[in-house]
């Protein structure tokens, strides 16, 4: 069996552990570790897979979201690896049980002061080893305002005659927008010249 020189050294591109130095975050990657390996439940794998991964891929979730799942989690306990954060145009926050890596002073006050319950991820491990009656749950990962930034941005003046120029360019070749003939020798004729002599 032969090697390949190219590739010799491929480098995978899932985390194995996290960069972080949290102390905290590594005590909870050895104790997720641990139940992934020792239980047969998927939810600790998942959970230890997002612990590994970097800030930006643990987006945070506000109240409101959480709310939204508050039926269908009745009895269940809400699990999130990102932090948890208020929102003041959400009113009324139904009793819920939440358990996440951080939580927002103003969250924490809201969540506990509407009869609900907050856990860190170490106390969800004594209460739910296996993950049974939780739901995972995760923010939207394009709402920093970085994203807001990405791709061309708006289009200037020229660009915008650039369209337009297009745009009338695609009307005058079109069977139906037809508006005037091509004039002899010109170099629309030569695009456009042989659907004026099928009509």
């Amino acid at each position: 069996m032969g090697i390949d020189l190219n590739k010799h050294h491929p480098r995978k591109g899932s985390r194995t552990a996290p960069k972080s130095e949290d102390p905290y975050l590594l005590l909870l990657v050895k104790l997720y570790r641990f139940l992934a390996r020792r239980t047969d439940a998927k939810f600790n794998q998942v959970l230890l897979h997002q612990l590994f991964l970097s800030k930006t891929n643990r987006p945070p979730i506000s109240i409101s979201r959480i709310a939204k799942e508050a039926p269908r989690a009745e009895g269940k306990i809400i699990v999130t690896t990102g932090t948890v954060t208020d929102d003041v145009r959400f009113l009324e926050i139904p009793k819920l049980t939440v358990a996440a890596l951080r939580f927002t002073r103003s969250a924490k006050e809201r969540i506990l002061n509407a009869g609900g319950e907050v856990l860190t991820l170490d106390q969800l491990a004594l209460r739910a080893p296996t993950g049974a009656n939780t739901i995972i749950l995760r923010g939207k990962r394009n709402t920093r305002e970085a994203v807001k930034h990405f791709g061309m941005g708006e289009l200037d003046k020229t660009h915008d005659f650039g369209w337009l120029f297009i745009i009338i360019v695609q009307a005058l070749t079109s069977t139906s927008g037809r508006m005037l003939p091509p004039k002899a020798g010109s170099s629309r004729e030569l695009v456009v010249g042989e659907r004026y002599m099928e009509q």
